[in-house]
């Protein structure tokens, strides 16, 4: 690790060796995934993920919630039926196809996975490489190609349901208090490995008004991000976009030191999925799950669009 930043405490950097890039994926041994299979009861299958719709000449991509201002998804065909139609030749055989063209965005614009080089501050990224690794061709330390997939148990926090509401309150944080009492109800204690999967509803406020959508939104607190890194798992997920709340403005409120990405992704190595769609596995009523997702393998990516699953 290199000399010229202070190691922040409580953290991750060095647990696995100076040159770990994986950070609490380290955590998912094979004992952890074994037993993760445990919490499959059903044998059913949930997306937990937003659809990618885009067009390059219609406004579909922004029916999907997203960030303001961030560009949105673009789908189109690079070859389709038309062609044909025009009298492009087919190819051998007479057989028509049809080919995607996809440009995405994933950082705010759809249900994506954060890479430990997303946020840091000072001159390093987690576990004390150096911020100057990133470049405009990507990050060579830390990127979305270390992660081989993640399957695990996960313990589902349905927020709204606790408070007995449909949607959480764009002020509401969510404390240490909520998450025990949820674990005591539902008989849980979270540990080693596990994915942490969070649902405000937020999502389903964009349908009803994209404006009230970018006006703030509820999330996670810093004291209970420490709680739940403290507790060695190894990704949290949510429905909302920051796994922190927003003010009104689309700000995080907490300082540096309590930042929620500096906590998870900078100091533990605890990676992040934002823009969950968490409603159908409300309506399962399933507190723990295994829980199974793999990024692309974008060398020196800083995130990536997934769709994590949730077998019942």
């Amino acid at each position: 690790m290199s000399g010229s930043d202070i190691v922040p405490k409580p953290s991750n950097w060095g647990r696995w060796g100076d040159d770990d890039q994986r950070g609490a994926l380290n955590l998912l041994t094979g004992d952890v995934v074994r037993s993760a299979m445990g919490s499959v009861r059903q044998g059913s299958v949930l997306s937990l993920s937003l659809p990618i719709k885009g067009s390059t000449s219609s406004t579909v991509a922004c029916t999907v919630p997203h960030l303001k201002g961030r560009p949105l998804p673009q789908h189109f065909m690079s070859v389709d039926g038309a062609d044909y139609e025009a009298g492009v030749k087919l190819p051998a055989g007479g057989r028509g196809i049809a080919d995607d063209a996809l440009i995405v965005s994933p950082h705010g614009t759809t249900t994506h996975m954060d890479a430990l080089c997303h946020m840091w501050t000072g001159k390093q990224i987690y576990n004390g490489h150096p911020s100057s690794r990133i470049r405009s061709y990507g990050a060579t330390r830390c990127g979305m190609e270390n992660i081989e997939g993640v399957v695990t148990r996960g313990v589902f926090f349905d927020m709204p349901a606790f408070r007995g509401v449909d949607v959480l309150d764009p002020a509401d944080r969510i404390t240490v208090t909520d998450l025990e009492a949820i674990s005591e109800r539902h008989g849980i204690t979270v540990g080693q490995g596990d994915a942490i999967v969070i649902r405000t509803g937020w999502p389903t406020v964009f349908a009803q008004s994209p404006e009230r959508y970018w006006a703030g939104e509820p999330g996670l607190s810093s004291e209970a991000a420490q709680w739940l890194a403290a507790r060695d798992i190894a990704l949290v997920a949510s429905d909302n976009s920051a796994i922190s709340g927003l003010n009104v403005q689309g700000g995080a409120d907490e300082t540096l030191e309590d930042d929620i990405h500096m906590i998870f992704l900078w100091r533990h190595g605890i990676y992040l999925i934002e823009m969950l769609w968490l409603e159908e596995l409300a309506a399962a009523g399933q507190a723990t799950f295994l829980f199974v997702v793999a990024p692309l393998k974008i060398v020196g990516g800083t995130g990536s669009p997934v769709n994590p699953l949730a077998v019942l």
